[in-house]
């Protein structure tokens, strides 16, 4: 006879399979492109919250949101120039601990997310789960170092499936240390839960002296919804600084009309148009990339149709370098 934790499981993996199959359906996957989405949800589990379903069933363009977070057959291909770990964190996961540019921290207070988004350049990192008491043991013994740290990052995973209790000791935590004047936070949250935005959670993130700055992480306009709307509204009148991170994606957002209608809908939700990213080139994603030539024009596109306040700027990151860097043409 099953537990009840079983059960739950077992209901949970149902609904799961019933979804997979309904978005495969949408893309018109035959029988053998489910199977081979199903051998790709093996290597990069498939999740996808309730309330991103419902911007599906919604949107004007629902397939650039199914692609996001369907998984393909295509992701199970080796294709060159492509790696488990693009960006080099691998060695320095273990701790929760990234620092890679001068006067920032990024911490990974966990390894979980609301969904899964199917080109996320840390699906390959390991598994292993960190205790909170040990990441916060890290942070603390590398900011009792001399150091320039003005700003934490919060990172993960996504910071926001922290309970409110657990944001609040961070912001303390952070706060402790008077060198830091801004905690940022980079989340997919009110886009694939915006149900978690509560004025309990605004008020957790704004317990300390910091300025807190979230962002955003938004690909489509059909992810912006009133209820995404609200949630952000409500951070925005707490007094949270709002900014926006979008990766360019083929079938997704690789169009003039998608991205104009992307960033000033992000303006009407309050929220600025930060970054652009160029795809990181994770295993498993390269069936997204926009080449670069074709990015670059699309940002020029965007310049003669977009206030400059609402043109991201169009960026990479490199290992090594001291910053994101400006996407530059193919053989500049």
């Amino acid at each position: 006879m099953s537990t009840g934790g079983q059960g739950k499981n077992q209901t949970s993996s149902r609904l799961l399979e019933s979804q997979f199959a309904d978005l495969g359906r949408e893309l018109h996957l035959d029988e053998s492109g489910l199977r081979s989405g199903l051998s790709a949800a093996k290597e990069f589990p498939f999740l996808v919250p309730p309330a991103y379903v419902r911007k599906i069933e919604t949107a004007a363009q629902p397939e650039a949101l199914i692609l996001q977070v369907l998984p393909q057959g295509i992701e199970m291909r080796d294709t060159r120039g492509f790696s488990r770990d693009p960006l080099e964190e691998a060695r320095d996961a273990g701790s929760g601990l990234i620092e890679k540019y001068r006067g920032r921290l990024l911490v990974m207070v966990t390894r979980a997310c609301a969904g899964h988004c199917r080109f996320c350049f840390r699906r390959h990192l390991p598994e292993a789960s960190l205790r909170q008491s040990r990441i916060e043991d890290a942070f603390r013994a590398r900011m009792e170092q001399e150091s320039d740290i003005s700003e934490v990052i919060l990172s993960g995973g996504d910071p926001l499936v922290l309970s409110d209790d657990r944001l609040e000791r961070w912001t303390r935590l952070v706060a402790a240390y008077p060198q830091v004047q801004r905690l940022r936070i980079h989340t997919r949250g009110p886009v694939f839960s915006p149900e978690r935005i509560t004025p309990a959670l605004a008020s957790a993130l704004t317990a300390s002296r910091l300025s807190v700055v979230l962002a955003v992480h938004a690909n489509h306009a059909d992810e912006l919804d009133d209820e995404t709307r609200a949630s952000l509204d409500l951070l925005r009148r707490a007094g949270v600084m709002l900014i926006s991170q979008t990766v360019l994606l083929t079938g997704v957002n690789d169009t003039t009309d998608v991205l104009v209608r992307l960033f000033t809908r992000l303006v009407e939700c309050g929220v600025i148009p930060y970054y652009l990213h160029q795809l990181d080139r994770i295993a498993g994603a390269a069936h997204f990339e926009v080449g670069r030539n074709r990015g670059l024009a699309l940002v020029q596109e965007l310049r003669h149709r977009l206030p400059g306040y609402m043109v991201p700027k169009y960026v990479e990151e490199v290992p090594g370098e001291p910053s994101k860097r400006p996407v530059k043409p193919l053989g500049a």
